[in-house]
């Protein structure tokens, strides 16, 4: 007996039973080393445990229900159900009533309606040990339905005949009426007035509803109708089933609307002793549902597109069903495989539990701001634990109606607790695991200040804002292992939580004439908020999110009570924690982002924006957080993205590595955008390797109304949902700024359509940005792919293509499995600094393969700022680069980015007067490498020309030299100031600048007032143009028996010659040879 008193804690010896009855009055202190055993329900005012006090609930075989306003575990307070070697099995539910607006004092701490632990409390909760969450092991079916199908809902009433008139162009349901011929004959007359009054050529749809035939008149039956049913219109089903016994009856017909497209109308009906029943479907489970069964509810993940998708349900008896099998009734479709080589098995997650902690809820929204965005009451109950608690433990319970649209009051929440494991002296370590929390009102688990915290089996379901939630970024240490959340939605508490009506509606702490722009400052609303990368997260599913699945979010500086616990930056250098074995699907934004930082400082006339909204931030992890010691990669393995609507993955940062990824049906699979902070970072690469791209799988998804998102797709080119839009470019690998590193990949069913261009390698839509001649792909694998590359056109999503980085692109083919040529670049096909006169077309890509030498230069300008340059390579005079530069026109600086072909001459030319002051940076060019550059300038211009070194980690610019201090004195209205531009330092690989810093030249210049805009384009060519040559040969084509994929179209350049051509002379009004040292 004695073990068993250690085991279970309501055996323990000296117990004292406890009952106390039910008044809403009784206010209850249990203290004083008093120890107290719960044997009955009970309702109270509330509950204080504190000095020695003890409460014990007892485990017994009657429910007991304990009903109060809340529970306060003080100093030396125990509050015990179950342990973790004697799993409470009877049934209890904790019932927290209260409204918001209650004239009872709140506790300045905790608030209102909760279980709080404080300092010395403990909390020890354990339910039975049951399956949290899994997977189908088979796909779920609805039963009857099939594509693009019309399926009647039971939900129309009680008994009689129901009839639905559809529309057979369209699948339209143009009326709907229910005949109750079992109660009335007058209903059966009716049905037949109502039968003959319909128009030829329509769909009737019939089924009985529980039973409809004790009053059905012959006269019903022997309308016009049934008698020249062909001669008048389309009879689906009608069906009278049986009253004494149990039977069923449907019916189904095929329908070809005026579109072609084929749909289905069912009418099923089943009675089953005495009630009208739906059909229903066979759940099959990767995993032996232990501690599941009858009457359980369970939420199924949407394996589509739509997060609504996912459904919730009561199990219900099922004797024939194996051990893995589960019997319920579906509405749609929920994969339970792999498809085309990715895991889309819906999760299938327990939300019934033994132990139920649950809010009591008003009946609809009442007295705050959260009813101007909610129609439902959501002050529900909430959980939280004090800094300096004894001992929390929770695992087995449910937790249902909890958090409320109220700051600090969620349904889990670990409150400024420091190191919660061994760290902070706790054996064993803080934990919650084997929870089901569900349609709670604000968020699932809180982790604010918090470290070491094991959150394990935990399943996250329908509820507001950002659902497992770590708050101010010095959150270290916390692993979330196995955790399930979806259906998470937006709400009201931070601008990250919020969608754009709420962003547009919330402008609280914002500065007066704040216009808020809900996609950049708000609408983030996440499965999994993760505010420090120093977190692990292991196989865990983020199965749909009205924003995104994971996003990793930097604080610069902590914020709220948080604040000073680390210095400024160190949340954006801290190496990335464990990130394995994870999934996001069924998201509108993407799978997972990693990007951004929040606003830290209080909104004023320069920032307007209100504390916490979205900012940019950059991810550069090096070890111990320190940008002067080397980078440790954030290393991402076995993430698996599908069905996202806009991303699978958007990862900010350098570096950030993927293995053996798997991505499909995602508008965009991934992005890799560098995490550069020119000229402030010494460069990094990002890389995805031995991962599986899939453009439009067989997961075709469930028909829809909506006729922008659903379409024909595929290889096979059948009707399916579609991420954005019928006409959206669906891209595997989305290469954007750089460097990255494509290794080993492989590409699968992208099927470019008339109006759609579908490709496994394409380019950020609409960008300013630089693209990196240091972007790598090799060993690309691709199958049953029409396009492997699009540089994008003019026309819908790609808008006029006149944005900087749409005419920059390029990108290393190292071994040539892409474009059939080994070492080759692959360019735009307007691009003119970068091709030669070998280069390749392939008119299909809108590309060129070209091979080259090639590198970046960065040219600042300011004074003015918000001027178009002209960039144009003497080989090729007659084709000019118009770049309109990568910030807004209102920056006070601008900044061009060309990718240029070295060892060449260039010119550059404004749309306005020349700014004052122009800088050239040197990027990516390795020692020794050069190009000639002639900027144009007015008639008596005065010029200062240096350069200098600039050190990325100490902020500071050695300069190298000052070259000319002159005056422009020629009586022309122009004339170009010649530079030769070299690197005379060595390079990292990855590196954008030298080992030293970077590079640079700068020209200062004063611009005479009235001066008309510099461009020298006619006195430069035909003057300066030279021949074109090809400095690197073109590589030998791959013979065609070693591709995998089909057949490239390519076309030969046309050479080109100029007219006239003169040589480069050494002087013509300004020249400056210049190389920087």
């Amino acid at each position: 007996m004695s073990k068993m008193y250690t085991l279970c804690p309501d055996k323990e010896p000296g117990l004292q039973p406890w009952m106390p009855g039910h008044s809403e009055d009784h206010r209850v202190t249990i203290s004083y080393g008093r120890k107290v055993l719960l044997t009955t329900s009970a309702t109270v005012h509330s509950i204080e445990i504190l000095s020695g006090g003890k409460l014990v609930i007892a485990d017994t075989n009657r429910h007991i229900l304990l009903r109060t306003k809340h529970i306060l575990i003080g100093n030396k307070g125990e509050l015990h159900i179950g342990s973790p070697d004697c799993p409470y099995k009877g049934n209890l539910t904790i019932s927290l009533f209260g409204r918001l607006d209650d004239s009872d004092e709140e506790h300045s701490y905790f608030g209102r309606k909760y279980i709080g632990v404080g300092t010395g409390g403990t909390l020890e909760i354990h339910g039975e040990r049951k399956l949290s969450w899994t997977f189908l092991n088979k796909t779920l079916h609805p039963r009857e339905s099939s594509q693009n199908n019309y399926l009647f809902q039971r939900s129309w009433g009680n008994r009689g005949i129901i009839i639905h008139i559809i529309d057979p162009k369209t699948g339209e349901v143009l009326h709907d009426d229910r005949f109750d011929t079992y109660r009335s004959k007058n209903e059966s007359y009716r049905l037949a007035k109502y039968v003959d009054g319909i128009k030829p050529g329509l769909i009737l749809a019939m089924m009985v509803n529980d039973e409809g035939s004790n009053n059905l008149e012959d006269s019903a039956i022997e309308t016009q109708f049934f008698i020249n049913l062909c001669n008048r219109t389309s009879l689906t089903a009608f069906v009278v089933t049986g009253t004494k016994e149990s039977s069923e009856a449907r019916s189904a017909r095929v329908f070809q609307s005026s579109f072609g497209e084929h749909f289905t109308v069912t009418a099923s009906s089943q009675w089953v002793q005495g009630n009208s029943a739906d059909t229903y479907s066979i759940l099959e489970l990767a995993d032996q549902p232990a501690g599941w069964g009858p009457g359980d509810r369970v939420v199924v993940a949407s394996t589509d597109y739509s997060m609504h998708q996912a459904e919730e349900f009561t199990l219900l008896p099922c004797p024939t069903c194996a051990s893995n099998q589960l019997k319920v009734r579906a509405k749609f479709i929920h994969m339970g495989e792999e498809v085309d080589g990715v895991d889309m098995r819906a999760e299938v997650g327990l939300l019934s539990r033994n132990i139920l902690l649950r809010g009591e809820m008003e009946p609809s929204c009442y007295g705050n701001e959260a009813c101007k965005f909610f129609n439902f009451d959501t002050f529900g109950g909430h959980l939280k634990v004090e800094h300096g608690f004894r001992a929390v433990h929770i695992s087995g319970m449910e937790l249902q109606h909890m958090g409320q649209q109220t700051m600090g009051h969620y349904p889990v929440h670990f409150h400024m607790n420091g190191d919660v494991d061994e760290r902070g002296g706790y054996d064993p370590p803080t934990s919650v695991s084997d929870l089901s929390i569900h349609h709670s009102f604000s968020r699932c688990v809180t982790i604010h200040g918090s470290n070491g915290l094991m959150v394990k089996d935990v399943v996250g379901y329908d509820t507001l804002g950002h659902c497992f939630f770590t708050e101010d970024g010095p959150e270290e240490r916390n692993t979330f292992e196995h955790c399930l959340g979806l259906m998470v939605r937006a709400g009201t508490l931070l601008p990250s939580d919020r969608d754009s009506k709420m962003c547009r509606d919330i402008t609280d702490g914002a500065y007066p004439g704040y216009v808020p722009n809900p996609r950049q400052d708000c609408s983030a609303t996440s499965t999994f908020w993760i505010a420090n990368p120093n977190n692990n997260l292991i196989n865990c599913a983020a199965a749909g999110s009205e924003e995104t699945g994971f996003w990793f979010i930097f604080h610069h500086v902590p914020t709220g009570p948080s604040e000073g616990l680390y210095s400024p930056g160190y949340t954006e250098h801290t190496p990335m924690g464990q990130f394995t074995n994870n999934r996001a699907h069924s998201n509108f934004r993407a799978g997972m982002i990693l990007d951004n930082g929040v606003k830290t400082t209080q909104a004023n006339n320069k920032d307007k924006r209100p504390f916490l909204s979205l900012i940019g931030a950059r991810y550069g992890p090096h070890q111990d957080s320190d940008p002067f010691k080397p980078r440790v990669p954030a290393l991402i393995h076995h993430f698996i993205a599908y069905k996202n609507q806009d991303h699978g993955a958007w990862l900010r940062g350098g570096d950030v590595w993927l293995d053996d990824c798997q991505f499909a049906d995602n508008g965009i699979g991934l992005t890799l955008a560098s995490g550069g902070t020119f000229p402030d970072d010494d460069g990094s690469r990002q890389q995805v390797k031995n991962s599986l791209f899939v453009g439009e799988s067989d997961n075709h998804g469930m028909p829809l109304p909506d006729k922008r998102i659903w379409g024909p797709g595929g290889s096979d080119l059948t009707d399916r949902t579609l991420p954005r839009g019928i006409d959206f470019p669906i891209r595997g690998m989305q290469i954007y700024d750089g460097p990255i590193n494509v290794q080993n990949c492989t590409f699968r069913k992208y099927t470019a359509l008339d109006g759609r261009h579908t490709s496994a390698f394409g380019f950020r839509l609409n960008n300013s940005w630089q693209s990196c001649p240091n972007n790598n792909v090799t060993n690309i694998t691709f199958d049953h792919i029409t396009s492997r590359v699009f540089f994008g056109e003019p026309g819908p999503w790609f808008s006029k293509m006149q944005m900087d980085g749409d005419k920059t692109t390029i990108f290393h083919d190292i071994d040539g499995s892409v474009s059939e040529y080994p070492g080759a670049f692959l360019v735009k096909e307007d691009n003119w600094l970068l091709r030669h006169p070998d280069c390749i077309d392939v008119p299909d890509w809108k590309g060129a393969i070209c091979s080259g030498h090639y590198a970046q230069i960065y040219i600042q300008t300011r004074n003015p700022a918000n001027l178009n340059m002209q960039i144009v390579r003497d080989e090729y005079p007659d084709r000019p680069l118009t770049l309109e530069g990568a910030l807004e026109k209102r920056k006070h600086y601008q900044q061009f980015q060309p990718v240029v072909t070295l060892a060449k001459g260039y010119t550059i030319h404004w749309d306005q007067a020349a700014p004052a002051e122009v800088t050239i940076w040197l990027i990516n060019f390795n020692k020794n490498d050069w190009i000639n550059v002639g900027l144009c300038y007015p008639q008596g211009t005065t010029f200062t020309i240096l350069s200098d070194i600039h050190n990325r980690l100490t902020k500071q610019t050695r300069k190298t030299g000052v070259f000319m201090r002159t005056t422009q004195k020629e009586k022309i209205n122009h004339s170009l100031l010649f530079l030769k531009v070299k690197a005379h330092n060595h390079r990292e690989t990855f590196a954008f600048c030298s080992v030293k810093g970077c590079e640079r030249v700068k020209i200062t210049a004063i611009i005479p007032k009235g001066s008309p805009p510099s461009n020298c384009l006619a006195k430069a060519y035909p003057k300066h143009a030279e021949l074109p040559i090809v400095d690197v040969p073109m590589p030998r084509k791959i013979p065609t028996v070693r591709l995998v994929s089909n057949h490239i179209e390519m076309i030969p350049t046309t050479h080109y010659f100029p007219v006239e051509l003169a040589l480069f002379m050494s002087l013509e009004h300004i020249t400056c040879k210049l190389e920087i040292k």
